[in-house]
């Protein structure tokens, strides 16, 4: 479900939660984040944990291997930890999966770039004619965003009474359609002209799935699954489409919910059956560290895109929040974000009780995965907490330092 939330209104346009209501590098395998691990990249998980979620995962990959590591429990009921191996909610991540295939079909021919939104899918949205493919990876088309801003497909969620009842009146496994989802979307003006800025908009990823297939006859889950899942055996990651649970082992995911007036009037609502139906393209997928940083691993490498098309896809635009450099970049389905070390490629996401992240830096993969839970404060705090890991597995600081956490951006960027 999505959301705008205090930590969405900290990094301004950069932001997207799709979180919902106030809410050893050596052999491969699971690594103890658990206390009396000495690992400093165990140390870090633990820091998220710390900090209140629930649980968190995360995978390294680089020439020294394979390093996993797991900190706090995968279900408050019954206290079990939570497992590495698990299947999550990836989120936006889901964008870097549907912008490859949308890339291959440029490759192929059968999509165009530079081509409007008109050719595709006549009709449909107004202005169509002016908008193009390039401009919905980049989300520079200018689209209302319907999954996340009030007056949407979704409650106001800034109202404790109304998320309540939607919740109680099973509002979480209602199924919402793309073409709601567009209809929604289009039917409010648009933020601003096409091409004149960047504007992060879930509706741009529906649109691009609609589109594969229109060209392709099939699913846009299909494509993916056909050039991407299967030829790399990604056994693990699938698209749920109406279905609302999570196959296989998986950690509980939970919204914070105030209950009544007070401070401590709250509960942690487990979420983990859910419709994504509504994310679509923009990023209803489930997978596992594994398969997200194999997948990246493929990508970064050649093996999915021709040198062109990468390149296209990791050419990144600075984005400025308030004015205020961000650190952070996007490109064609890709982001870029500054650390203390240097700049990573890649995505995260955040959807029904579950954040995930997914970047490289041509040689290192990290993947990661936390179940948050608590209000604005203490997902400020988890926030720089993942913040501290992933600058601990790219850079070995530990930190949560450099441009990417300066000025209004002072919690790590959410793309959805």
């Amino acid at each position: 479900m999505a959301r705008r939330t205090f930590v969405s209104a900290l990094v301004g346009a950069v932001c997207l939660t799709l979180a919902g209501p106030v809410v050893s590098a050596g052999a491969a395998g699971a690594a103890d984040a658990r206390p009396g691990s000495g690992d400093p990249r165990a140390a870090a998980l633990r820091a998220v944990t710390g900090a209140g979620a629930v649980g968190a995962i995360a995978e390294v990959r680089d020439g020294n291997g394979v390093w996993r590591g797991a900190s706090g429990v995968s279900d408050l009921a019954t206290g079990a930890p939570v497992r590495a191996d698990g299947r999550f909610r990836v989120g936006s991540v889901t964008k870097v999966f549907v912008s490859t295939t949308v890339l291959q079909l440029v490759g192929e021919g059968r999509i165009g770039l530079d081509e409007p939104v008109e050719r595709y899918l006549p009709g449909l949205v107004p202005n169509g004619d002016h908008i193009t493919v390039r401009q919905l990876l980049s989300h520079r088309s200018g689209l209302w965003d319907s999954t996340n801003e009030k007056g949407g497909v979704f409650p106001d969620w800034t109202d404790a009474a109304v998320v309540r009842n939607w919740l109680d009146q099973g509002g979480l496994t209602r199924q919402i359609t793309p073409a709601q989802v567009v209809a929604s979307s289009v039917a409010h003006a648009p933020d601003f002209p096409p091409g004149t800025g960047y504007g992060y908009s879930n509706v741009n990823y529906t649109l691009l799935g609609m589109i594969i297939e229109k060209v392709t006859g099939h699913a846009y889950a299909q494509e993916v699954t056909a050039r991407i899942l299967r030829p790399l055996g990604l056994t693990d990651t699938y698209f749920p489409g109406t279905a609302t649970g999570i196959r296989g082992p998986h950690a509980h995911g939970y919204w914070t919910v105030p209950e009544g007036p007070g401070p401590a009037d709250h509960s942690d609502r487990d979420v983990t059956v859910a419709s994504v139906t509504w994310a679509n393209a923009a990023g209803e997928a489930v997978s596992t560290l594994g398969d997200l940083n194999r997948f990246d691993k493929a990508l970064q490498g050649g093996r999915l895109l021709p040198p062109a098309l990468l390149k296209e896809m990791n050419t990144t635009t600075p984005i400025e929040v308030e004015g205020v450099p961000s650190g952070l970049g996007y490109g064609l389905g890709m982001a870029s974000w500054q650390l203390s070390c240097g700049p990573i490629y890649g995505h995260n996401g955040s959807v029904s009780g579950y954040s995930s992240e997914l970047w490289s830096s041509g040689d290192r993969q990290v993947s990661m995965s936390v179940t948050p839970r608590g209000g604005d404060a203490e997902l400020v705090a988890q926030m720089r907490a993942e913040v501290g890991f992933l600058e601990q597995a790219f850079c070995g600081t530990g930190k949560a330092t450099g441009s990417a956490v300066q000025g209004p951006a002072a919690v790590m960027p959410k793309l959805g």
